[in-house]
């Protein structure tokens, strides 16, 4: 069975469903107005991404290089679905979530490091701490960064980090090469759409995890059951996923309702009703500091 389970049949239909979508808005929206299938494009990039979390996962396949072939596609441009992978993988099985020495998803700095920082950075690194500015420069940093590193990496022998990007280049290049031949859209405006893509996710990234003594404590709970829940797949149910991260998307919200008051318990209630009072209490205000406030005990 290729499958890994037969309802993994409605994560492979969403999967052909998105790059249809992607496909005619991309190339031959039907008269639709370029800005249109623009903007109607930017959520669809999202979704690719959240797709791009569930196939790291195992899903649909068994095979994982078959799940790998059918999720490559970079369509979100910035970041390469490889290196997603093995960051996100890591990310799961390390045991001190959001600590930035160990978990390469952090958005936490070292408090070492912050206090070295030049005014200016702090200034950056405490407004991408607020909602809106980690929907507007947290795309920028985070791969910035990430780049960044990696080059540091295979200056130190890590060579298969160049390859990793040097692969993911050539494949946005062919893409931008045939999206500025037949799209609809301009390289630019694709450009734009995919970054404002990324700056939604951004959304579910925001507190997804924060800095708590206790690591169970560390993954939120968000009672969401709106376009934002269904856009990330479910995944606001974080604690839910990080207890369970083989668990096929459409059984997070099951398997939540079965046990709220244990994973209440266990996450020390760190949760939320939904977006909207997340928008309402961090659009302008930071939820915490940027410095990572627990230190490893020897």
């Amino acid at each position: 069975m290729l499958l890994r389970d037969k309802s993994d049949i409605l994560t492979l239909a969403l999967i052909i469903l998105c790059y249809c979508a992607w496909g005619v808005l991309t190339f031959g929206s039907f008269g639709v107005p370029g800005w249109v299938a623009a903007v109607l494009l930017v959520p669809v990039v999202t979704f690719h991404s959240s797709l791009q979390h569930e196939v790291i996962h195992g899903h649909p396949f068994e095979a994982s290089k078959l799940n790998d072939l059918i999720a490559y596609a970079p369509i979100g441009i910035f970041l390469p679905y490889t290196r997603y992978k093995s960051l996100h993988l890591a990310h799961h099985q390390n045991a001190s979530i959001s600590d930035p020495l160990d978990d390469p998803e952090s958005w936490y700095l070292p408090a070492q490091k912050w206090q070295q920082m030049p005014k200016w950075q702090k200034t950056i690194f405490t407004a991408n701490n607020t909602l809106v500015g980690r929907m507007l420069l947290g795309p920028l940093l985070g791969v910035s960064t990430l780049f960044v590193r990696d080059m540091v990496s295979v200056s130190k022998g890590q060579v298969s980090l160049l390859a990793i990007w040097g692969l993911h280049l050539m494949a946005v290049s062919l893409l931008l090469a045939i999206i500025g031949q037949w799209s609809v859209i301009s390289i630019g405006t694709y450009l734009l759409c995919a970054y404002l893509g990324m700056s939604i996710l951004m959304i579910r990234t925001y507190l997804e995890h924060q800095a708590h003594e206790t690591i169970r404590a560390r993954s939120v709970i968000i009672e969401d059951k709106g376009i934002l829940s269904l856009l990330f797949l479910n995944n606001n149910l974080h604690a839910v996923h990080h207890a369970y991260p083989m668990l096929a998307w459409y059984r997070l919200p099951g398997i939540f309702k079965r046990n709220r008051d244990r994973f209440m318990k266990m996450n020390t209630g760190y949760h939320f009703n939904n977006y909207w009072e997340i928008f309402r209490k961090y659009t302008f205000s930071a939820k915490e500091p940027v410095a990572f406030p627990f230190h490893k005990k020897p």
